[in-house]
């Protein structure tokens, strides 16, 4: 990758750039699938181990007697996560309360990267000859898209576990119309394995559109306000009257963003229980 870097010349120049991921293949198309975001890849595993390692050190020196702030407000977590999968999930696999807890958690620690300052870490990046990195991986669709098929996928696979696979194949095909006779189960076959496969596809396009959109819209807003601070030219009326607009703005926008930030990860990890039960009950 060429070491060589300019600042925007405008602000289109400016989002466009802040838009771009770090390619494995930065010749390639910055729109082909085929092409690795390394950024979304190494952030998103940095803070999968930060969630092992705090999770980790909190359950060593977890205390019954005495038991810290910190070790109460994991707890907390751990509780809200664990009442909400009894509510709703009836199965026997012991699977879904920790997937939902990861869920849960990693989902907040990637979206909580928005809050950094937009340009913070790469220009620390640009340092290193890294031309393009953006910091918030739930806002690329490829992300997004890989933890919904993930979650759909683990959905079918305790659906098999919970009817066997002759049971699920019989039910895929006989669901959600139902017939009697021997002649319409036949003849509605295509119809029900069409309509699953919608609704399971219908399922994961959501559950990553609704995450990676929000996300996407947050991280836009937050580089239009950066943007108030580009026409600083001195200390004259009109760019103390940005700067302050960009601090307000940046300010009402960060606070109302905590709640789209941790919303966005509890409606995440609903879905995921809720499919994951849906996928063992009886239809």
């Amino acid at each position: 990758m060429s070491a060589e870097h300019h600042a925007p010349a405008n602000a289109t120049e400016y989002i466009q750039h802040h838009l771009l991921n770090l390619r494995a293949n930065p010749a390639l198309d910055p729109v082909d699938p085929s092409n690795i975001h390394l950024d979304t890849f190494w952030i998103s595993l940095v803070l999968g181990f930060v969630f092992l390692f705090v999770f980790g050190m909190v359950a060593r020196r977890a205390s019954v007697d005495k038991p810290s702030k910190f070790q109460l407000f994991i707890e907390l977590i751990i509780e809200l996560v664990d009442s909400n999968v009894k509510e709703i999930f009836h199965g026997k696999s012991k699977l879904v309360a920790p997937l939902a807890l990861t869920v849960f958690v990693w989902v907040v620690l990637m979206n909580a990267m928005d809050f950094l300052p937009v340009d913070l870490l790469p220009k620390i990046a640009a340092m290193f000859g890294v031309e393009y990195l953006k910091v918030v991986p739930t806002a690329d669709i490829n992300q997004g898209l890989a933890m919904s098929l993930s979650v759909v996928l683990l959905s079918v696979l305790l659906g098999i576990q919970a009817k066997g696979l002759v049971g699920f194949v019989v039910e895929f095909f006989t669901a959600p119309f139902h017939a009697e006779g021997l002649l319409m189960k036949i003849i509605l076959i295509p119809v029900n394995g069409a309509m699953q496969c919608i609704e399971y596809g219908s399922r994961g396009l959501s559950l990553a559109l609704r995450l990676v959109g929000n996300m996407f819209a947050g991280e836009l807003v937050f580089m239009l306000i950066a943007l108030l601070g580009m026409g600083w030219t001195g200390a004259n009326p009109g760019s103390i009257l940005g700067a302050l607009g960009q601090v307000v703005a940046g300010s009402a926008w960060a606070i109302f963003h905590i709640l789209i930030v941790i919303l966005q990860a509890y409606i995440f990890m609903m879905l995921t229980i809720v499919y994951c039960g849906l996928a063992v009950e009886e239809h």
